[in-house]
């Protein structure tokens, strides 16, 4: 088993040097890439502590945490967010370890072990947090007694699938959802013809996040709910992600449009090919009695990516009627939080989770 190290991060460009290395190998999420994760670090990881796998001088793993005291010499570790809610509104989601494709089986289970139990320089117990993480690194955790705090759908359109079987996009989802976005197309059609755009610069890229802000405000604000751009760290994380993210091809701003009326706006991550649909903002307030401007769009969307050779657009977290219409897949994404089992936080959870066995097996 490669040696493990958990000790304070080396300086932000040592750091991306090391980190870059390994995601070339290792089939991570943008969410793990050096995009998402360096942005604002500064900010976001004022006391950032590295996780390290290493064999034979080769880097075989990396997980990047943010310290967080807690009340009687706790802390608590955030794996690749800050811990703080309001710069951590952003939302990460397919997080986990950095690991080499050709790392020994095993190797995330012994990360869990290593962040819960390794020594820190200032001592005293912690607690891990892990947020959005998939199936197989809570399997990882399993031992451990991990406490999940929650559990959500992430569902997807499997493009490469729909490729392999041959057909149209519109064949695979259900008659319903095929007649609302037929219907929706013929209604926006009438005003000219639909088209696609994706935002080729930096600042105009920062220009249609700026009226795609606006459209989402107006939308979740007439619902009485405040809208993700309410909160101005998240409008400044994604100013400064997308001058990183789209010069690389990984940040997408799209304008969708019918004839030369932006119906919405779409904010995406493109990765190795995978897709995931971030953020929207759509103009209802100009759409008709039978126009969807977010079906329309995210339909115009998918076949846009399957035109360019992209195997999965990915709605991210949430079952949203609108996500499970359009996908035919899904994954499912965890929220967890675990202490060491000497520990009275670790003696709850494993409490807490031999009563769940219980109840199961009695079920």
């Amino acid at each position: 088993m490669p040696r493990l190290t958990l000790a304070a991060a080396p300086a932000p460009p040592l750091l991306a040097e090391t980190w870059q290395a390994l995601e070339a190998r290792a089939d991570g999420s943008f969410f793990q890439g050096w995009s998402w994760t360096g942005c604002q670090y500064a900010t976001r990881f004022p006391d950032p502590i590295l996780l390290r796998a290493e064999a034979s001088g080769r880097v075989l793993a990396l997980g990047l945490f943010n310290r967080r005291p807690r009340r009687l010499a706790h802390s608590c570790l955030h794996l690749g967010e800050s811990g703080d809610p309001a710069l951590d509104a952003v939302f990460i989601e397919h997080n986990g370890f950095l690991i080499d494709r050709a790392a020994p089986a095993g190797l995330a289970a012994a990360c869990l072990r290593a962040a819960l139990t390794l020594a820190l320089p200032e001592g005293g117990t912690r607690r891990l947090v892990l947020s959005g993480i998939g199936d197989d690194l809570l399997a990882a955790a399993r031992p451990f007694a991990p406490r999940v705090t929650a559990t959500r759908p992430a569902p997807f359109v499997d493009l490469a699938a729909l490729r392999a079987h041959g057909g149209h996009y519109l064949d695979r989802v259900s008659a319903n959802t095929r007649y609302q976005l037929r219907r929706s197309a013929r209604a926006y059609a009438a005003r000219g013809p639909l088209s696609v755009h994706r935002a080729a610069s930096v600042a105009e890229a920062l220009a249609c996040l700026d009226r795609l802000a606006e459209l989402h405000q107006r939308t979740w604000q007439a619902r009485g709910k405040p809208g993700a751009f309410a909160n101005p760290a998240f409008r400044e994380f994604h100013a400064a992600l997308i001058a990183r993210g789209l010069p690389r091809g990984e940040v997408d701003l799209l304008r969708i449009a019918a004839g030369g009326d932006a119906i919405g706006y779409l904010y995406n991550f493109r990765y190795r090919d995978r897709v995931a649909a971030y953020q929207s903002g759509f103009d209802y307030d100009g759409a008709g009695a039978h126009a969807k401007p977010g079906l329309t769009c995210h339909h115009l969307a998918i076949e846009h990516y399957a035109a360019t050779g992209a195997v999965a657009y990915d709605f991210l977290a949430g079952g949203d009627r609108y996500k499970t219409s359009l996908a035919n897949a899904a994954e499912t994404l965890h929220w967890i939080e675990m202490s060491p089992a000497a520990t009275l936080p670790g003696l709850l959870d494993r409490a807490r989770h031999l009563a769940h066995a219980c109840r199961e097996r009695l079920a």
